[in-house]
């Protein structure tokens, strides 16, 4: 048993290991904070993660609505990731990798439900 006068080194306690799939779950939901808004019938972003001590380097999947800009939302998206995986996670993102999978445009939607225009 050890006492409160020889207390363990900070160095030498051990460490905390945050799962992939948790640090999955934080950047996913960074993604669908950065978005606000999916378009209706949009699966919500998914995300992979590769972690390696305390760097995490992420890949995102998501859909967009058309028109708007991709880059930007993109870049949202990067942002948002990275502070939120630093922030709760504790770990460095030097790479947010986005991939938009679809696009969903307004005209197309109404194509697909019978509407004639």
């Amino acid at each position: 048993m050890t006492r409160v006068s020889e207390a363990v080194a900070p160095g030498e306690r051990g460490a905390t290991k945050i799962a992939d799939r948790v640090v999955a779950k934080i950047a996913a939901q960074a993604a669908r904070e950065a978005l606000d808004v999916l378009p209706p019938g949009a699966v919500p972003p998914h995300a992979t993660v590769v972690v390696h001590q305390d760097l995490a380097r992420v890949s995102i999947s998501l859909e967009l609505g058309y028109p708007c800009d991709i880059g930007g939302r993109c870049g949202a998206v990067r942002r948002r990731v990275a502070q939120r995986v630093e922030a709760l996670a504790g770990m460095k993102v030097p790479e947010v990798a986005v991939q938009v999978e679809r696009l969903h445009s307004a005209q197309t939607r109404g194509a697909v439900q019978g509407r004639t225009q």
